[in-house]
C-alpha cells in the first residue's frame, strides 16, 4: 500500500470530483495522503478535506505567496497545526524560478516556519525550485527540524549528501519518470531506504503514462514503480518501506 506524502486535493477538487479522486485512490493501493496547504487559506481547506476524508494536512505559506507571511498568518497556521490530522508546517522553502517574490520576503518566511516546526514538533515541508542550495545552506546554519522532507527532489548529487547530512528525508515526483530525468532516476538510486518518500504532487507533474493529464494521487504507483526499477527492488518492497517512512517522518509511529 502506498503513501503519498504531498499532493494539493485542494486544487485537485477544482478540477474533479474528489470522492472519486480519493476512491480511485484507494482502489490502485494509496492508502494514505498528506494534503498540503499552500497559504492560509488552503491550509484550512487542507484540514477540512482532512477530516472529510480521513487523511492528513499539512499547514503553511509557500514560498511564491510569501508576500502574504505577517504575524496574522503565522498564527493562524499554527493554530491549524493544533489539530489532530495535522502533521506538518508547509510547503515552505525558496522558489528562485518564478521570480515574484523577493528573495529576502521569502527568506523571512521560511525561517518563521523552520522555526515553527521545531517549536510544535511537526514535520517541515521544503519547496527548492531553482533554490535548493539556499534551502540547504539555511538549514545549515539554523539547524534542521528532527523530521525535515525535501519535497519534489530536484538538486545534484553534492546537494543530495548535504541534505542527508541533515538527516532529511528525500522525496521524489512524477517527474523522475521523464524521459529527460537520468540526473532524478541516479539521486532516487542513492537515497538510503529508510530516508526515501513519494509523492504526487498532484495535479502537478503526472507521471509517465499519464504526462499531459492532471496528476492524481492514483497515479503514485507509477512514479513508485520507476523508482523501484532503478533501485532493483521489489516494488512490494518499495511500496511498504516507504509507507513506513512517511509514517515516522509525520509522527503517524515511532
Amino acid at each position: 500500500m502506498w503513501f503519498d506524502s504531498h499532493c494539493h486535493l485542494h486544487l485537485v477538487e477544482e478540477q474533479a470530483d474528489l470522492r472519486g479522486v480519493i476512491d480511485s485512490a484507494q482502489e490502485s493501493g494509496v492508502s494514505e495522503m498528506t494534503t498540503i496547504g499552500i497559504d492560509v487559506a488552503s491550509s484550512r481547506r487542507a484540514r477540512d478535506i482532512a477530516h472529510e476524508h480521513r487523511l492528513w494536512f499539512s499547514a503553511g505559506v509557500h514560498p511564491t505567496s510569501a508576500t502574504g507571511w505577517d504575524g496574522a498568518a503565522a498564527a493562524a497556521v499554527e493554530r491549524l497545526l493544533e489539530d489532530e490530522r495535522a502533521v506538518a508546517v508547509g510547503e515552505t522553502g525558496l522558489d528562485y524560478y518564478w521570480g515574484e517574490v523577493d528573495p529576502e520576503v521569502q527568506q523571512r518566511a521560511f525561517e518563521d516556519q523552520i522555526a515553527l516546526a521545531r517549536s510544535t514538533g511537526k514535520a517541515l515541508v521544503i519547496h527548492t525550485r531553482d533554490s535548493v542550495e539556499a534551502a540547504i545552506a539555511t538549514l545549515e546554519r539554523l539547524g534542521a527540524p528532527p523530521r525535515t522532507i525535501f519535497h519534489c527532489w530536484s538538486g545534484d548529487l553534492e546537494a543530495l549528501r548535504r541534505a542527508l547530512d541533515l538527516d532529511a528525508y528525500i522525496s521524489f515526483a512524477g517527474n523522475v519518470t521523464f524521459k529527460s530525468a537520468a540526473d532524478l532516476r541516479d539521486a532516487a538510486a542513492r537515497v538510503p531506504l529508510e530516508r526515501l518518500l513519494l509523492e504526487t504532487d498532484s495535479p502537478y507533474l503526472a507521471p509517465v503514462p499519464h504526462r499531459g493529464r492532471p496528476n492524481r494521487p492514483a497515479h503514485l504507483e507509477a512514479t513508485g514503480a520507476m523508482v523501484a526499477e532503478v533501485r532493483g527492488e521489489p516494488v512490494e518492497r518499495l511500496a511498504q518501506a516507504t509507507s513506513q517512512n512517511a509514517r515516522r517522518v509525520f509522527g503517524l509511529e515511532p
